[in-house]
């Protein structure tokens, strides 16, 4: 199945996709958008663009668990995502991707403004493995 992950973010969005095989989740694009229905939008167009068949949007709970402003305003920005393209969308807990991300970023020695460029389409692939080993893991689901 093809599956496009989502980091949202008020200025930036990561994209990341995975083909049929699920084996490899890739950096798509970052959307440069902070209007919240243009940022749906864009984010539409681009899952059909790579012919998405599921969705999986960041959902950044606290540390304790819990659920802040921030994850309400991703539940939302998820829901109209599913209503606009019909594809099934879910929230995937992304406590600590960007902290990875940057990280990542850290070891391949990305700094300045390509670094900025590309840390949220990293953490969107952060985002998208965590989801891919999860399936692989509980293939009931």
């Amino acid at each position: 199945m093809i599956i496009m992950s989502v980091d949202f973010g008020d200025s930036r969005t990561g994209i990341a996709v995975c083909g049929k095989s699920e084996l490899i989740a890739s950096p798509v694009t970052v959307i440069h958008e902070k209007d919240f229905d243009k940022c749906i939008e864009k984010t539409a167009a681009l899952a059909k663009e790579q012919r998405a068949e599921e969705i999986v949007v960041g959902y950044p709970k606290n540390m304790n668990g819990t659920i802040g402003e921030r994850c309400e305003k991703c539940a939302l920005f998820a829901e109209k995502l599913g209503e606009l393209t019909g594809i099934p969308t879910k929230l995937w807990d992304e406590r600590c991707t960007t902290v990875s991300a940057h990280n990542y970023l850290n070891d391949t020695n990305t700094r300045g403004k390509k670094r900025k460029a590309v840390v949220d389409a990293v953490a969107a692939v952060i985002i998208l493995e965590s989801y891919l080993g999860y399936r692989k893991n509980n293939p009931d689901m």
